[in-house]
C-alpha cells in the first residue's frame, strides 16, 4: 500500500496488539521481517517487565534493537554479541521512594493486589490473589513473594491488579505526588485493568522519545501501533498513529488509520501499511 515510506521507526504495543488471547497470531513474523530487511526499525513499547516472553518477542522484532519496558521506565538494548550480555539497560527511572511507599501503604489498605518491578529485573508481589498467578502465568514468569517496603533495590514500578469489584477511584484519588499512573488490560485476562505506578513524567510517550533520538529521529518519522488508553498520546505524537479494531473509541479517533482487532492480523495490516 505504501505511502508511508517517511517512517524510520515502529514502536509497537504487547497486549492487544502482538498478543492477543491466543498468543501473537503467526501473520505478524513475516511482516515484521520484510519491514526490517527495508531498514525500517522496531522497537516493543509495553508495560510489561522485559523479561521472559515478552523480552522474546522483542528479539524477534529487532534483535539489535531497542526496547521500551515497564511503561517507559526502563529501556534496553539487545545485542547478539556471544560475549556480552543479551540486554543492557540504557534509561532507568527509579520510583521516588517516599512515594513508592505510600503507594504500597494505599494498595494495601484498600486490599488490591500488588507488584513490584526493580530496576535489576526483579518481580515481586504482595498477597496470594488468584490474579497475581494468572498474570505471572501470562507473562511466563514466576515472581517472588516479598515485602514492597523492605526491598533493598529500587523500583521502578509498582502494578496494582484491579479485578471488576476492585475500588480502582479510591486508588487513583489517593495517589501521592511523584507518581505517574497508567491504565492497560490484556486480552488473556479479560476484566482485569492493571495500573502501572512509574515515576512522574515517564511514559510510553517520553521513552519512545529517548529511543527516536537515539536513532537520530523525531516522533514524525515514527509510527506507533496500539490499542490502550496508555498508548494514546505516543499514537497522538506520532508521524503515524495506528489503532487496533479492538481499541476503545477514544484510542481509535486519536489513530490517523485503524486496522482490524489483534485476532484478525491487525498488527500484520498495520505493518503492510509502512511496507
Amino acid at each position: 500500500m505504501g505511502g508511508h515510506s517517511a517512517v524510520k521507526l515502529v514502536l509497537v504495543d504487547v497486549d492487544g496488539t502482538l498478543v492477543g488471547k491466543d498468543g501473537v497470531p503467526p501473520c505478524v513474523w513475516p511482516r515484521v521481517e520484510a519491514l526490517r530487511a527495508k531498514g525500517v526499525r522496531l522497537s516493543l513499547i509495553t508495560g510489561r517487565p522485559g523479561r521472559g516472553e515478552t523480552l522474546g518477542y522483542a528479539r524477534r522484532l529487532d534483535p539489535t534493537g531497542l526496547h521500551v519496558f515497564e511503561s517507559g521506565a526502563v529501556v534496553l538494548a539487545l545485542s547478539q554479541d556471544p560475549h556480552g550480555p543479551p540486554a543492557t539497560p540504557v534509561h532507568v527511572a527509579a520510583l521516588p521512594k517516599a512515594a513508592a511507599q505510600e503507594a504500597i501503604r494505599l494498595a494495601r489498605r484498600l486490599g488490591l493486589p500488588l507488584e513490584g518491578y526493580t530496576a535489576q529485573g526483579g518481580f515481586y508481589v504482595e498477597g496470594d490473589s488468584p490474579l497475581l498467578q494468572a498474570h505471572q502465568d501470562l507473562l511466563g514468569l514466576k515472581a517472588e513473594g516479598a515485602d514492597l517496603l523492605r526491598l533493598e533495590e529500587p523500583l521502578v514500578r509498582l502494578q496494582v491488579l484491579a479485578g471488576p469489584e476492585a475500588p480502582l477511584g479510591a486508588l487513583l484519588d489517593a495517589l501521592p505526588p511523584g507518581l505517574t499512573y497508567h491504565v492497560a488490560e490484556s486480552p488473556k485476562m479479560p476484566g482485569v485493568r492493571f495500573v502501572s505506578l512509574t515515576k512522574e513524567g515517564v511514559s510510553k510517550l517520553s521513552a519512545a522519545r529517548l529511543v527516536a533520538e537515539a536513532y537520530g529521529l523525531s516522533l514524525a518519522e515514527c509510527a506507533m501501533v496500539g490499542d490502550g488508553e496508555n498508548d494514546l498520546e505516543l499514537i497522538r505524537a506520532v508521524g503515524l498513529g495506528v489503532a487496533m479494531g479492538n481499541a476503545p473509541e477514544s484510542v481509535k479517533r486519536a489513530a490517523k488509520r485503524v486496522v482490524a482487532p489483534v485476532e484478525a492480523c491487525g498488527l500484520g495490516e498495520a505493518l503492510d501499511l509502512l511496507g
